[in-house]
């Protein structure tokens, strides 16, 4: 796979929607700090407006462009989660107004720092990226390009192929600022 497709990133970096491999599934990716992209994500997926997307981060450091910073625990148990072979996203609060669009009025969002170094220097060249399943909502993910290509044909600007892939949705937890957790989704 070839994470430094530069059709890829130029896609991403001027604000185009991607369908492309997550560390999970096929995932419909947008730059999370680029608000028009984000809504013709929503727009694409048909996806609730009241339901925020997972986050792509290609490190800690990039949480402060949400203008979050980690208590002591909370840096603690990132950095556990993180390191874990199994995917994990991990609820934030996000109190700043600015990111409504994204936090869609729960003043909290979900951050994923994959394990696969290469998909994580793609999103330090890219910045951060929504990356909700490749499907509209109600219908199944997507689990090749083919089926992508069938929910949203040419509207999206780019697709990455490597074939089949069926994962399986990330584990979900809540981390609380006294660096105490909750258990969302397994």
């Amino acid at each position: 796979m070839d994470w430094n497709d530069t059709n890829l990133i130029n896609t991403l970096k001027e604000g185009g929607v991607a369908v492309m491999p997550t560390d999970t599934i096929y995932g419909i990716v947008g730059q999370a700090l680029n608000k028009d992209t984000v809504l013709r994500i929503y727009n694409l997926k048909k996806r609730a407006p009241e339901k925020p997307c997972i986050i792509l981060i290609g490190d800690i450091e990039q949480l402060k462009l949400f203008s979050i910073n980690l208590s002591g625990g909370e840096f603690l148990h990132m950095q556990k989660f993180t390191a874990s072979p199994e995917p994990t996203s991990i609820i934030l609060d996000c109190p700043d107004e600015k990111f409504s669009y994204l936090h869609r009025g729960i003043k909290s969002l979900a951050f994923r720092l994959p394990a696969q170094k290469e998909l994580r220097d793609l999103l330090l060249k890219t910045g951060p990226l929504i990356a909700p399943s490749a499907n509209p909502e109600g219908m199944m993910p997507a689990e090749d390009i083919k089926e992508a290509k069938k929910y949203f044909g040419n509207l999206v600007d780019y697709y990455m192929d490597i074939g089949r892939l069926a994962g399986k949705a990330s584990k979900v937890i809540k981390l609380h600022k006294d660096g105490s957790i909750t258990i969302l989704r397994e």
